[in-house]
């Protein structure tokens, strides 16, 4: 994944509202930096400048980038065998082992190495997972994820709090951020490097971000969540960070191209090729006006519209106008698992309009495979069939190779984890200066 890095200078005792800045190429340097986080990440007092990375979300090419990733996936590997796996020549494997050994990214393991060898390059080398971590925060309608996550990707801690309700975008930013530093605070003996933000909406450079449905303009997410954490930030849309997790928990899949499909309370879209997640400079797709079809109990109001249809609160809606007596999705989970026939209706009904769906968009990108993401698929499982069979007989292509996401019921925390470590994946050695 690469990340383009924009930096806005912030006196933290009068902040600007940051303004919208044209993307930087990959790697561009400026000397803005914040300060080196401390241990928990707490907020720093005076500090003169503020660190915001807008991802592109790409497997990088780079070479510490290549050496980091082999660490994390092959792990422990000696240099000869990174080298291989690479394609980097063996010199150049031993000055990226040096550096990121250095910067403590990577440790040998001199346990490991085999009897008689002699010299630095016999030794092993493996991710330095005991010593960092980094912040997820990905923002719902409704719920909140707070996580953090070792350089593996693996969620350390996570917590769920309601979205705050607040006069305005920024007391709702302000008091998630002091959550999320009270959270990253139960991890004192380890440095938090970065922290990432995952929400619906558009992301504009410098982490603003235009969130209809949370009636956000321009809202400076990367601002606010930087100045409280005290952490550099990156900000990306979450169905596309979602895809981006998909890449970091299988790279195998540079090789071809997917479209990735989320449904829960917003629905959305993202395609990835070649290794990377395609980010159109508009915003991401909006798919939550696409026609439905005709149905039979979802949507009450006739609307015709996907997200008022098949969204959780579509079926929660369309559940209390049959008279169940049901308050979230949950309710109707519950009701559907005890056999209540018209709860279990609603969500083949669901699953059909969502297969549906995918199958058309489907047929406009044509990719080698789909992946289902998302609590609309991965809650109540038992529609997953409904889901195929719409597929199979909505799209002109015979058999689409549909898959359930690896990240299942965690989707939201792997995709803020994915965007917290991008610069880190992106360039390590660039990202651990810029917490300098």
């Amino acid at each position: 994944m690469t990340a383009t890095l924009d930096h806005h200078s912030t006196a933290t005792a009068n902040p600007e509202p940051a303004r919208p800045q044209a993307p930087r190429p990959p790697g561009h340097r400026l000397a803005d930096r914040v300060p080196r986080p401390l241990a928990y990440g707490s907020p720093r007092k005076g500090a003169s400048a503020i660190h915001i990375a807008t991802p592109q979300l790409q497997l990088s090419s780079k070479p510490a980038a290549l050496v980091l990733r082999t660490a994390r996936l092959s792990g422990p590997v000696f240099r000869d065998d990174a080298a291989e796996y690479t394609g980097l020549s063996i010199s150049t494997v031993n000055r990226q082992v040096g550096a990121l050994l250095k910067a403590g990214l990577i440790r040998e393991r001199a346990d490991l190495a085999p009897a008689g060898a002699i010299g630095r390059p016999r030794l092993p080398f493996e991710l330095n997972v005991a010593d960092f971590l980094t912040l997820g925060i990905h923002i719902g309608y409704k719920v909140t994820s707070i996580t953090t996550h070792d350089l593996l990707h693996r969620v350390v801690g996570a917590i769920q709090i309601p979205t705050p309700a607040a006069d305005s975008a920024e007391e709702t930013l302000e008091a998630i951020g002091v959550s999320a530093r009270r959270f990253v605070g139960r991890w004192a003996g380890r440095r938090v490097l970065w922290a990432g933000v995952a929400l619906g909406g558009r992301v504009a450079p410098g982490g603003l971000v235009d969130h209809p449905r949370l009636g956000w303009s321009a809202a400076p997410v990367g601002r606010i969540i930087a100045e409280t954490v005290g952490l550099p930030v990156s900000v990306a849309s979450h169905v596309e960070a979602m895809a981006a997790a998909e890449l970091v928990v299988n790279p195998d899949q540079k090789k071809s191209s997917f479209l990735y499909f989320y449904a829960r309370e917003m629905v959305g879209t993202a395609f990835c090729v070649d290794g990377t997640v395609h980010t159109p400079t508009a915003g991401p797709p909006v798919i939550g006006h696409f026609p439905t079809g005709p149905t039979t109990l979802l949507d009450p109001e006739k609307t015709g519209r996907l997200e008022p249809t098949a969204s959780d609160t579509g079926v929660v809606d369309a559940a209390q106008a049959l008279g169940l007596s049901v308050d979230d999705i949950e309710g109707v989970h519950d009701l559907a698992r005890g056999g209540d026939a018209t709860a279990r209706a609603l969500l083949e009904e669901r699953a059909e309009v969502l297969g549906r769906t995918v199958a058309l968009i489907a047929d406009i990108f044509n990719p080698d495979h789909i992946v289902l993401g998302g609590q609309a698929f991965t809650d109540f499982p038992a529609t997953l069939p409904t889901v195929a069979k719409a597929v199979k007989t909505t799209s002109v292509v015979a058999n689409r190779d549909v898959r359930v996401s690896h990240s299942g019921t965690t989707v939201q925390q792997q995709a803020a984890g994915a965007v917290a470590l991008d610069a880190i994946y992106t360039d390590p050695l660039e990202a651990l200066a810029a917490t300098a």
